[in-house]
């Protein structure tokens, strides 16, 4: 096939490794990224088998467009079953393993099984090694990838430039549930706690060194075509805005609108010189900065950082994105952009999803203030908001379990549990125990509604970009509206795993569905159309589902908790409250997904009509 090597990468950990061959069809209903991952996984992983179970497994994926002069087509997706809820983690990263994974020749990488003692991979074309990483323990993200570049440099003469390594920091190594897989100084496999699953099986990084396989392309000319008017597109749109001034760009407008995570969802409320002053805008023309891209970018958002001015002056890492930002600027309730960028680089390197590690921390503030947490096992720790130098100390005692951090290292919703009493009504988590983005979603009813359902520990029918599609598409709707909200999620819930499956980093595309349909039909040949996307990533979506139903997660829990679902009391959206609608919206979903309104399972005639027969008898006898 066109776009394809119809080849998967097995690697199991306790020394085997074999090639396995793919087939058209499969490849052809699920495409790559998330889609064959959730395939294989569902396939390969029984239920009863729990996330820390070495019988688990990892997926890499990788799709057609990957390792093209598309731009951001160096990302990757993982699948497997995570710790936030024991159920299915569909996670992305940009950078370049993506790339150079397919440039080696393969669709995708299955991990299996556990090590004996710590080891990393290492993988060029068709030669696979095991190597000890027992000197590597305990080193963070960014020392790891310099120290595997370095050995290899030296051992087998490979360019530094050439190698992409990902790797897990201690937070892995302690399974923090809400570890992170991070690479290439700083894209990040962030959620549902993919960094945990390695730690499990012992994996300290993977090394990917680019390839030497060309990869068949149907239309050369026209992928050249659909390349360039892809990147006039978006360039033309907000991801113009990122590159001028970063992902940040969008503080001040968030601010305005509440959208902004703000001191645990307190309020809705946040200064605005005070998000003036966390924005990209103030960075880049306050701090040093250079081009940092990932493969094929000419976007080019991404930049390095050193601090200029403040308490953090000289401090250099990545330019945190808008996410980093909130959760590290609204949500402890500080404006002082060099703390945030000091914040989100140690925990990228670390190794943790910075949005639950936010969560963690303003829960934990909060709880201090009301009496819930007692100082004895707060030790000399005294929260507080807006001290930059107190949540430093905490991410580090999270990230190795010492003291209360062994306690947060759970995530919200288990600390709030083990807590107990009120603790339950100030954590921000949905009831499967997944948490939401660094927004405040109760001023967006479309991305709450997902985080709570979804079987992805992420976004699962919304998308980062499904604003733009919807405006590309000449859409208008209520963003306060039941109805509009179930219309968006059901007619166009799926994009995004689409998306996901070919895989491509969304600011590369940014939802331009005709040039990014060009350009995957000019790389396989095929003649996909939106509504095809839409089945396939529908497809992707009920098998997600299934596999989550089989797994014994509760459909039941398809909720947020109280403080999530709650009611802004200031803001834009002050006194527009969801729970109210919450059944009501749940019901219409399900019923225009074509899922069980009672138990959330996909209907029999809804899994034949995606092609998915082969789970009707799991989920209905």
């Amino acid at each position: 096939m066109y776009g394809f090597f119809s080849r998967l990468l097995a690697v199991d950990l306790s020394g085997g490794v074999e090639v396995v061959r793919v087939s058209d069809d499969v490849l052809t209903k699920f495409v790559g990224g998330a889609g064959l991952g959730i395939y294989l996984l569902y396939k390969d992983v029984e239920p009863g088998i729990s996330w820390d179970d070495p019988r688990n497994e990892i997926i890499i994926g990788v799709g057609p467009l990957n390792g093209t002069i598309v731009g951001g087509t160096g990302t990757f997706s993982v699948v497997t079953k995570g710790p936030m809820t024991n159920g299915a983690v569909s996670t992305q990263a940009n950078g370049f393993l993506g790339a150079y994974l397919k440039l080696s020749g393969f669709d995708g990488l299955i991990i299996r099984g556990r090590a004996s003692n710590w080891v990393y991979l290492i993988i060029y074309n068709d030669e696979v090694r095991i190597m000890d990483a027992s000197h590597l323990r305990g080193k963070d993200t960014w020392e790891t990838e310099d120290l595997i570049k370095e050995e290899l440099s030296r051992r087998f003469g490979f360019s530094k430039g050439s190698i992409s390594v990902f790797s897990i920091g201690p937070a892995g190594e302690n399974l923090v549930r809400f570890a992170a897989l991070v690479g290439d100084h700083g894209h990040v496999a962030s959620k549902g706690g993919v960094g945990a699953v390695f730690g499990v099986k012992r994996l300290k990084a993977i090394a990917v060194v680019k390839g030497d396989y060309k990869i068949p392309i149907a239309n050369e000319r026209e992928l050249r075509e659909a390349a360039n008017e892809l990147f006039n597109a978006v360039m033309a749109d907000n991801p113009g805005q990122y590159s001028r001034w970063g992902v940040a760009v969008g503080m001040v407008n968030y601010a305005r609108a509440g959208l902004l995570p703000v001191r645990n969802y307190q309020t809705s409320v946040f200064p605005i010189d005070w998000a003036e002053r966390l924005s990209g805008q103030y960075m880049r023309t306050h701090f040093e900065h250079r081009v940092k891209t990932c493969w094929a970018c000419r976007i080019a958002h991404n930049r390095y950082m050193r601090v200029t001015e403040g308490p953090y002056k000289g401090f250099e890492g990545e330019e945190p994105d808008y996410e980093g930002m909130a959760a590290f600027g609204p949500q402890i309730y500080q404006s002082d952009a060099g703390a945030a960028v000091m914040l989100n680089n140690l925990a990228d390197r670390l190794g943790m999803d910075l949005n639950e590690a936010s969560w963690v921390v303003g829960f934990l503030i909060e709880a201090y203030e009301r009496g819930l947490i007692s100082e004895d096992l707060l030790g000399d720790l005294r929260p507080r908001w807006g001290d930059p130098e107190f949540v430093r100390r905490v991410l580090t005692m999270i990230a190795n379990r010492e003291g209360i951090g062994n306690l947060l290292a759970e995530g919200v919703k288990r600390a709030a549990e083990r807590i107990g009493g009120e603790a339950l009504n100030i954590g921000i988590y949905t009831l499967k125990g997944n948490s939401p983005r660094s927004h405040d979603h109760r001023a967006r009813w479309l991305e709450l509604i997902d985080t709570a359902i979804s079987d992805t520990s992420t976004h699962f029918l919304y998308t980062t970009d499904m604003p733009a599609l919807l405006k590309n598409l000449g859409i208008k709707f209520n963003p306060f509206s039941p109805d509009d909200v179930v219309n968006v999620l059901v007619k166009y819930g799926g994009f995004g795993q689409f998306e996901d499956s070919l895989v491509i980093c969304k600011f590369n595309s940014y939802s331009y569905y005709q040039p990014l349909l060009k350009a995957v039909n000019a790389v396989t040949g095929w003649s996909l159309t939106l509504d095809d996307t839409l089945i396939i990533g529908k497809r992707i979506v009920n098998l997600f589902r299934a596999f989550n139903i089989r797994h014994g997660v509760d459909p039941r829990l398809e909720r947020p908790s109280p403080r999530y679902g709650s009611t802004p009391i200031d803001g834009p959206a002050a006194g527009i409250g969801i729970m109210e609608h919450w059944d009501y919206i749940i019901r219409r979903i399900r019923e225009g997904l074509g899922w069980d309104v009672e138990s959330g399972k996909p209907l029999p005639e809804t899994l034949k009509r995606f092609g998915l027969d082969f789970v009707i008898k799991d989920l209905w006898g």
